[in-house]
């Protein structure tokens, strides 16, 4: 039990956080090893994973150097990648059946027609440049708000960042099994063309190779659509972009002013780029408010049991 209490008072509240997701991870892979590939090699991998996250808070704990600050600031926002790849390996072995037709239903019963072809009669070259520059700057939006919360010795309101950004992607992480799905892209249009049939100028089709290689199709891949990540419901985009522009008003930080009009763009781009269903976007709007309710109680329950200071807003 002592061990216990010393080993929390170390690990933060996102660290606890990565911790109890690996663990569930851990769990999922030896239950449905029998069915999941590589199971057992990511079971050490999470395991490792938890050990490097305890002693890196070991660390932080006792004096540490700015290069130790760093990384124990930062690190959660790799382990998001890492766990992201972890659950390509898990969803299609679990799920081995996708839903866009029923999203696509949704979509079509709520607009009567598909959102991703009435768009595509505003499409322009500039328009898309700037939307799929908006979109690829969803790996960055979080690190904009914790970095200047961080830099105006608001510490607390930080780790907050950083926490409810681990949370939400983990919580938009298991809600990926209930509705696997691949997007339009795919369904509603030649994934193939993409370059053809809505082409930006310079930077478009770099960060559209960059986001194709992240979700495990890079360039030349056969049958891409049978691959592919199925990270469509909801959108995390979605979700976590409306998380963190929230927070950055909530914490009145100047961050705002940026973080509120790229995100609204971007948020918009997940349609125009053709890599959601708007119905993606509903169930993502929905995930963010129970992120942001349930996230704050977490948060402040593990702070109050560690004996540190609770966020107020």
């Amino acid at each position: 039990m002592k061990f216990i209490t010393t080993a929390l008072q170390k690990l933060s509240a996102p660290d606890i956080t990565i911790i109890s997701f690996l663990g569930l991870l851990t769990i999922a892979n030896i239950t449905f090893s029998y069915i999941v590939p590589r199971a057992f090699l990511f079971i050490l991998l999470n395991f490792c994973l938890m050990g490097l996250i305890y002693i890196g808070a070991s660390l932080y704990s006792n004096k540490p150097t700015k290069v130790i600050k760093l990384v124990h600031w930062f690190y959660p926002y790799a382990l998001i990648f890492i766990t992201f790849k972890e659950l390509y390996n898990m969803i299609k072995p679990l799920r081995p059946h996708d839903y866009d037709w029923l999203l696509m239903k949704i979509d079509h019963h709520i607009f009567g027609f598909n959102p991703t072809w009435m768009l595509h009669n505003i499409a322009t070259p500039v328009l898309t440049e700037i939307l799929q520059i908006s979109y690829t700057s969803f790996y960055i939006i979080p690190f904009i708000l914790a970095v200047f919360l961080y830099c105006q010795k608001h510490e607390l309101e930080a780790e907050y960042v950083v926490f409810s950004v681990v949370y939400g992607f983990f919580l938009s992480y298991i809600a990926y099994f209930l509705l696997p799905a691949v997007g339009p892209r795919f369904t509603l249009h030649d994934f193939s063309k993409m370059d053809q049939t809505l082409p930006g100028l310079l930077i478009t089709p770099i960060f559209r190779e960059w986001i194709n290689s992240g979700e495990s199709i890079p360039h030349g891949t056969l049958n891409p659509a049978t691959i592919v990540q199925r990270d469509v419901f909801p959108s995390g985009h979605t979700m976590m972009t409306a998380i963190v522009m929230y927070l950055s008003v909530k914490f009145k930080s100047k961050a705002k002013y940026i973080v509120l009009p790229l995100g609204t763009l971007l948020i918009f781009s997940t349609v125009y780029l053709r890599y959601h269903y708007v119905i993606d976007l509903i169930a993502g709007m929905t995930c963010m408010v129970f992120s942001v309710w349930s996230g704050k109680k977490v948060f402040n329950y593990y702070q109050r049991l560690t004996g540190r200071q609770q966020v107020n807003f």
